[in-house]
């Protein structure tokens, strides 16, 4: 299925991208065909079931993983040369904090890696501090954090350098619901007030209706998109929005989407 978003230039344009990988059984096969385009400033939301490939194509724009066809393009450049460009930060499943390290000393890491003068670190670090609602747990450590403030503390180094992308693989999965709905709406905040482009894998057919300006639903593997929906829901979404008709409506169109791709498996 093709993605037909209109505006300027794409932040990520996915024409025909399919990945394969060798393996000692054989060759598996992740995405096939996937067409896609996300532009500045959208969230999208990837959802589909275990195996489908969300997390694939999400590494495939990282340039942590290589497509087998296609053409993929970050910025309009290559996902290695966007790499390089520091063009995205990336929030894993796990907060992946190193534990003899303080909060602000881990966001504070890729930032010493990156060669940023000290001065300009810590102004850096106080900043996405202030941004995740952290101020003040600077000076911990992670295992002195729950686990939310923990991922807090992730997606704050994923922001540190100002990378115009954020991709986030499925960071709230392992929360309880009240934790999780709590970061949600703090996500949506931080996307409001950053305006970066964020691409969300997730299992969870609200989160992907509440945060997303798109949700593309994927087929169990090979990964295709077999859906691309578009949110009609303000941008400002208070928790109780999910009780509405549109957030209803939009849901059970995801929910028809997975089954469907479930029934092209059969």
């Amino acid at each position: 299925m093709k993605d037909t978003a209109g505006g300027a230039t794409p932040v990520i344009a996915a024409r025909g991208v399919g990945l394969t990988f060798q393996t000692a059984d054989g060759p598996v096969t992740a995405l096939t065909g996937v067409d896609l385009t996300i532009h500045r400033g959208e969230f999208v939301s990837f959802i589909g079931p275990s195996g489908c490939g969300k997390t694939t194509f999400l590494r495939a724009v990282a340039a942590l993983e290589e497509p087998t066809e296609g053409t993929l393009t970050v910025n309009g450049m290559a996902p290695d040369m966007a790499r390089r460009a520091r063009a995205y930060g990336y929030v894993f499943q796990a907060a992946g904090l190193y534990p003899w390290r303080t909060i602000a000393r881990n966001i504070r890491l890729p930032l010493e890696i990156m060669g940023f003068p000290a001065a300009e670190q810590e102004a850096r670090t106080e900043r996405v501090l202030k941004l995740v609602e952290l101020e003040g747990f600077g000076n911990k450590f992670p295992w002195q954090l729950s686990g939310g403030m923990q991922q807090r503390a992730s997606i704050a180094r994923a922001l540190a350098f100002d990378a115009d992308i954020l991709l986030m693989d499925e960071p709230f999965g392992a929360l309880d619901e009240i934790v999780r709905d709590r970061l949600n709406e703090e996500l949506l905040n931080l996307w409001a007030s950053t305006g970066k482009t964020t691409l969300f894998v997730t299992h969870s057919i609200p989160e992907a209706v509440y945060l997303s300006t798109r949700i593309v639903v994927m087929s169990p593997r090979p990964g295709r998109v077999t859906d691309v929906i578009d949110s009609p829901l303000p941008r400002e979404r208070p928790l109780h929005i999910r009780d509405s008709r549109e957030f209803i409506e939009i849901a059970a169109r995801v929910r028809d989407g997975l089954r469907a791709g479930h029934g092209d498996e059969v």
